[in-house]
C-alpha cells in the first residue's frame, strides 16, 4: 500500500517539478498543478494497474475481516434477550400466578379480590 502511495505521489510531483522549471508555469502554478494532476492520473492508469489491483485486494481483505456491528443486529439481539427472559420467567412461575401483578391485573380481578 505504501509503494502504491509513493508511486502515485511521484506520478504527480515529477511532472509538477518539471513544469515549474518553465517560466510560464512559475506565474501560473495552479495551471501546472492541473496539468501535473492530469499527467499523474494518466501515468497511474496506464502503468500502475498491478499495484492498484494489489491495494484493492488488500483493502477488500481488511473489510471482510473486520466485524461490523449493525444497529439491526443489536436490536434483534435485545429483542431475543427480552423474549428469552420472559419465557424463563413464565416457566418458573407457579401455575395460576400472574407474572405482572400490576394495577391492570388488580382491576381485572375485581373488588372482592383486592
Amino acid at each position: 500500500m505504501l509503494v502504491f502511495t509513493v508511486l502515485r505521489l511521484l506520478a504527480f510531483l515529477v511532472p509538477f517539478g518539471i513544469m515549474m522549471l518553465f517560466p510560464v508555469f512559475r506565474d501560473l502554478y495552479w495551471l501546472a498543478a492541473v496539468f501535473a494532476a492530469l499527467i499523474g492520473l494518466s501515468i497511474s492508469v496506464i502503468f500502475l494497474r498491478r499495484p492498484l489491483a494489489e491495494v484493492s485486494a488488500q483493502v477488500e481483505r481488511r473489510r471482510r475481516g473486520a466485524s461490523v456491528v449493525r444497529d439491526e443486529d443489536v436490536e434483534d439481539a435485545a429483542v431475543d434477550d427480552v423474549r428469552t427472559s420472559s419465557r424463563v420467567r413464565d416457566a418458573d412461575a407457579p401455575a395460576g400466578d400472574s407474572t405482572s401483578g400490576g394495577p391492570a391485573d388488580e382491576a381485572a380481578a375485581g373488588p372482592d379480590r383486592a
